[in-house]
């Protein structure tokens, strides 16, 4: 019988997550775990899931267009990659991590890298549960009302027994409810030897980690399980179906979140908020608004319905109408956006400003109070604070080689039509006639007119008709 010390290992976890698989299921070529759920790839989800248990060490388990992969977790310093040449089964991919656990002791957790619903809390029950069991293995699991695709656990008296993956399962076996999720928790003494006794007599030809199991019976190694209450917790991606249902619990938790909070959202069914938005207290989100990555949106907002917002920060009081696309923006309080306006990254929108139907600023700072209501194109410039710029109005910034810049100061009233080719300033207070093509500066208070003289012909059409 061999002796498991596990109950002074508190500190010492060591963690391998398992993602070199294709993910042929999906039918994609992006690996599976480089997929998104609610604005962040299916393994960090799995990442942020086990940074509070603090471990000694994080080690993933690469194969499929391994580079994808790493270079999507390249901020993430704490990791080291394993590469997984061929993919030979989970047991396999386990056992590729030996040499870099050589001398380790304490407790490995071993998780797959498809599993985002997964909650810290219940890692750290299962940890607690294995260390308090002095196991060498435990396994969760779960109760699943449809178990398809899932191994199922056996059990004789209550005691575990063995874990038969869906395809080698008999018709008997295929009923039953519990289903292996995949997340273990390990003592490191006899782990390797043992998975070195694994065998690929399967249909598939590959190692299977949950063959582990009568191993460790075989040489008395304790083998326990935790059983959680919540099967969609540990619930795999394996197709774009699953995908798809995951994405649409996590939308569903967040809009929870974010009501419990105070905010007023119309139709939950519809909006779409990523993991990390905030949302203020009496903002409204009406159906059909899209919010993502890093926005940050104040209090008593609104945002009307077929809006999406990317990476953009809206202080307090901000409306915007139906129908606006905002990435990567910052929008002060009080001002009015669209409806269909198009805010490009870089726009700075200043306090009170009014941005009309069917603008489009980019890379452009916009002074408070300033009022751009309609059909106009305004790139690579700095307004000031309550300028008018009427309908039509073009920036043109891009002189088929590089960007230039246009300012137009404090006050300035720029008439409809008018073209403003940069490198060019507007000074405080001038006025630009309608119509004007201007390449020229313009001093302060003064009238800019350029544009042809109008010529009247009396009779010209009278005599065409003739």
């Amino acid at each position: 019988v061999t002796v498991i010390q596990t109950r002074n290992s508190a500190t010492n976890t060591h963690i391998v997550v398992l993602a070199a698989g294709q993910g042929a299921r999906m039918k994609s070529s992006l690996p599976k775990v480089l997929h998104t759920v609610a604005g962040l790839p299916i393994i960090v989800h799995v990442l942020r899931a086990i940074e509070p248990l603090k471990a000694s060490s994080i080690a993933m388990v690469v194969g499929h267009k391994a580079g994808l992969v790493e270079d999507a977790l390249a901020n993430r310093a704490s990791i080291q990659f394993v590469h997984q040449e061929p993919q030979l089964g989970t047991g396999h991919g386990l056992l590729q991590t030996e040499s870099l656990l050589a001398g380790a002791t304490g407790t490995l957790l071993l998780l797959a890298g498809d599993v985002p619903l997964v909650r810290p809390s219940t890692l750290r029950d299962l940890l607690e549960t294995h260390r308090g069991a002095a196991a060498g293995l435990t396994v969760l699991t779960a109760n699943e009302s449809r178990p398809y695709g899932y191994g199922r656990i056996l059990r004789r008296n209550g005691q575990l027994i063995g874990i038969v993956e869906e395809r080698d399962a008999t018709d008997k076996q295929r009923k039953i409810r519990e289903i292996n999720s995949g997340i273990y928790a390990f003592e490191l003494t006899p782990l390797f030897d043992s998975l070195k006794q694994l065998a690929a007599e399967n249909e598939q030809g590959e190692y299977y980690l949950p063959d582990i199991v009568s191993i460790y019976q075989r040489l008395n190694l304790p083998v326990g399980t935790l059983t959680l209450e919540d099967a969609d917790e540990i619930k795999g991606i394996n197709s774009q179906g699953e995908l798809a249902e995951v994405n649409a619990i996590v939308r569903q938790g967040k809009n929870e979140e974010l009501m419990a909070a105070g905010v007023t959202i119309d139709n939950p069914a519809s909006t779409f908020v990523d993991v990390d938005v905030t949302v203020g207290p009496d903002t409204v989100l009406h159906p059909g608004v899209i919010l993502e990555g890093q926005t940050r949106i104040g209090a008593a907002c609104e945002i009307h319905s077929g809006s999406r917002i990317v990476d953009s920060t809206l202080e307090d009081g901000v409306t915007i109408q139906n129908h606006c696309v905002i990435t990567g923006s910052r929008i002060a309080k009080g001002a009015r956006i669209g409806p269909f306006a198009h805010l490009r990254p870089e726009s700075d929108i200043g306090a009170e400003v009014k941005i009309g139907n069917f603008v489009e600023i980019k890379k452009a700072a916009i002074g408070a109070g300033t009022k751009a209501s309609h059909l106009a194109y305004l790139g690579d410039a700095t307004i000031g604070q309550k300028v008018n710029v009427g309908a039509g109005t073009i920036i043109c910034n891009y002189d088929g080689t590089k960007k230039h810049q246009t300012v137009i100061e404090d006050g300035a009233f720029i008439g409809s039509d008018s073209q403003l080719i940069a490198p060019v300033t507007v000074g405080k207070g001038a006025y630009v006639a309608s119509g004007s093509s201007i390449t020229d500066d313009v001093p302060a208070g003064a009238l800019a007119v350029a544009r042809g003289r109008q010529v009247n012909k009396p009779g010209w059409a009278d005599k065409k008709r003739s």
